[in-house]
């Protein structure tokens, strides 16, 4: 007896002591940073039954919980709901089922549990921040992608280097690559991004990364801090802002006095050397192109709207106006200017005629919004309807910044309004009838809830997979189909929290990220710096966002043979003949669409809302949520003037109350009734601080 007590009472203290689960369980998907409180939240649960972890004997309970990590208190308890009825979905070869635990909007630190099997999920959170970390992160990812400055043990900790690629005979003393002994060619072209996980530097490369950053900062610009701890912090500009600056002053070099743009800078051959100051192979430029040059034009001209609004970069800004305008001259006196490659091994970023067509008509856009010019206006509304995502009704990601764009451009003032009209109605009616897109969201088509077709699953799919994300919330921007926001909302985010671990591997596809709260990021990357082999081999760059999922995968790696689509995926870095660049390489592309997509969650105040620091819990309570007539505001020690104001989920101002307080804990009457069905940030103001709640109306 006195034994079966001890042994109670040791399991009881060993239960209490106990916090997080005993065994934490790969079958149990989710954001391993976490959700924002009032955003759907699913968990996958998954059973392998083709590839990586089948044959799986898990078999999930009914009903699942959410238990607190520090004291495994059970906060939230629901039933699973199998996806197609139990089917395997073809491309993870899992079996699936769903846990909707939408309705916990309490901050705190929680895992997923599955009581019979007494086993959990990894650790996330609840928070209206969960993202900003990450997103800074991504954002300082680019600091470490620079070629030709020094990176400081300060600003870049252990990533740090002194400058790279400033030898004779590279970036600094540079030749044109067809006539490399004539000094004559000599040119200072250094600066800008090393593009990938090579230090090779392309023009043409660069148009989907500025543009995916400069729409970034136009669409959420409040998120965009001055503290990433690059150079050029605490200048009072944002520092994605210096960032790209640093991009385009590259650019502005590789601009000759005419106007024509060159089109690469790289070494002759699959040289490098870890870290980059280490690499001293001869690097050469390529000559000027009509495709570079129009690139040039398109960025110019969009960075010039931008930065034209930024006192400090003023001056600047004009001259990239200036610059754009000569540029485009230029390619349209010379529209049939080819790269070839000639010298070089490396990738060729010359593109076909129909994109030397797009890229020009969508300059043509870009150049209208920076001068106001009818000459651009004209040209782009004749040549409009050439796009693929016009012509094909198809506003898909492989063109993404054509149908940005065409977007952008319907929506300045001064064009014209059947122009404007048509591409608004094409946008519709590719997100919202066609089947690759928000018909998958309602039919449920995809078990891990971030549909893409098998076809798409090709070389730099992360990609894509964020930039749907993006146009998702484009619906949102642009006014698309109100009555959608809520779902709209809910499938962008999808595609966020598969790039956080909602996959069939775990994977959170953002490098190095477990001190800021993922369990399983990427930690093996295919970069010359950190790759196979090297110092930080493990220990890769933080912040990069890797390839992804890739079903035409070439090399030899045997893992590879017989795995579903979904299951395309390695955690390696190594080189021919297993070519891991197919798979684990980060590009300045795929960072600038996660770094779009995760801006539109990394406030604080998501929908725009700019709030001062909080000095204290101004809110101690709203009720109901969700509300249908009347919200109680219960504050929190707070006498004299308050104004409560609610923005929709454009961010845009739907109602204001101003009220004298006279009782420190007053509860404060909100009418709502005339609110539509949605989800709204309640701002309440009190002296110079400010707190943001968000509610959900539902009539």
């Amino acid at each position: 007896m006195y034994k079966t007590l001890i042994t109670a009472l040791l399991a009881l203290v060993a239960s209490i002591l106990h916090a997080s689960p005993i065994t934490i369980s790969p079958n149990i998907k989710i954001d391993q940073f976490g959700y924002r409180p009032l955003d759907a939240k699913f968990a996958i649960i998954a059973k392998p039954q083709i590839g990586a972890g089948a044959p799986s004997s898990y078999n999930p309970s009914v009903n699942f919980k959410i238990r607190r990590w520090n004291d495994d208190v059970e906060v939230f308890s629901g039933n699973l709901v199998a996806w197609n009825n139990g089917a395997t979905q073809a491309q993870s070869g899992d079996k699936v089922w769903w846990f909707d635990f939408s309705n916990l909007t309490t901050n705190g630190d929680y895992y997923v549990y599955d009581p019979v099997n007494n086993v959990g999920s990894y650790k996330f959170q609840i928070n209206e921040n969960i993202y900003t970390n990450v997103f800074k992160v991504a954002q300082k990812a680019l600091f470490y992608q620079r070629c030709g400055t020094a990176l400081s043990p300060n600003n870049g900790v252990t990533w740090h280097h002194a400058a790279c690629h400033i030898a004779n005979n590279q970036d600094v003393n540079c030749r044109l690559v067809t006539d490399k002994t004539n000094i004559a060619t000599t040119k200072n072209l250094s600066g800008g991004w090393h593009d990938a996980g090579d230090y090779n530097k392309y023009v043409n490369y660069s148009y989907v990364a500025l543009h995916n950053l400069l729409f970034a900062y136009q669409e959420t610009p409040s998120v965009f801090g001055d503290n990433l701890n690059i150079p050029e912090s605490q200048n009072g500009v944002p520092d994605i802002l210096d960032e790209i600056k640093y991009e385009l002053d590259w650019l502005v070099k590789m601009q000759q006095n005419d106007g024509s743009v060159l089109s690469k800078v790289a070494v002759i051959d699959f040289s490098d050397a870890s870290p980059p100051n280490n690499d001293a192979a001869n690097r050469y430029y390529g000559a000027a192109s009509t495709s570079s040059t129009l690139t040039v034009a398109s960025v110019f001209a969009h960075a010039y709207v931008v930065f034209k609004d930024i006192p400090t970069y003023a001056t600047y800004a004009q001259s990239l106006k200036t610059k754009a305008e000569l540029a485009w001259t230029w390619a349209a006196n010379n529209p049939s200017v080819i790269f070839t490659n000639t010298g070089f091994q490396s990738s060729n970023p010359e593109i076909d005629s129909y994109e030397r067509a797009a890229v020009k008509t969508c300059a043509a856009a870009m150049l209208f919004a920076a001068t106001a010019n009818t000459i651009y206006k004209t040209y782009f509304e004749t040549n409009y309807t050439t796009l693929h995502p016009y012509v094909w009704s198809y506003f898909y990601t492989f063109e993404g910044t054509y149908g940005d764009i065409l977007l952008y451009y319907a929506n300045l003032q001064n064009t014209t309004p059947s122009v404007s009209s048509n591409i608004r109605n094409h946008f519709s009616e590719s997100t919202n009838s066609n089947g690759d897109f928000f018909i998958n969201y309602n039919s449920k088509a995809d078990a891990y809830r971030a549909f893409m077709k098998d076809e798409d699953y090709v070389w730099g799919n992360n990609q894509h997979k964020a930039l749907l994300g993006v146009m998702y919330e484009n619906m949102i921007k642009y006014n698309i189909k109100p009555v959608n926001d809520t779902e709209y909302r809910t499938q962008s985010l999808d595609y966020l929290h598969f790039l956080h671990g909602v996959n069939p591997l775990n994977y959170v596809m953002i490098s190095n990220t477990g001190n800021i709260g993922a369990s399983k990021p990427v930690m093996q990357i295919y970069h010359a710096w950190t790759g196979d082999g090297t110092p930080l081999d493990n220990n890769p760059i933080p912040g990069l966002m890797t390839g992804g999922y890739n079903k035409n995968y070439s090399g030899n790696n045997n893992y590879f043979n017989n795995q579903p689509i979904l299951k395309h995926y390695l955690d390696w870095n190594t080189s021919y003949p297993e070519n891991s660049w197919e798979i684990t390489e980060p590009s300045i592309s795929y960072q600038s669409a996660y770094i779009r997509l995760v801006a539109k969650y990394a406030s604080l105040i998501a929908v725009g809302v700019k709030e001062p620091q909080i000095k204290k819990e101004l809110i101690k309570n709203i009720y109901p949520n969700p509300v249908n007539n009347e919200l109680n505001i219960e504050t929190n020690d707070l006498t004299g003037a308050v104004t409560i104001n609610v923005y929709n989920i454009k961010g845009q101002l739907v109602l204001t109350k101003k009220i004298e307080t006279l009782n420190p804990n007053e509860i404060i009457k909100l009418k709502v009734a005339n609110l539509a069905d949605g989800t709204y940030a309640l701002q309440l103001i009190h002296g110079n601080t400010s707190q943001i709640k968000y509610v959900e109306v539902n009539h």
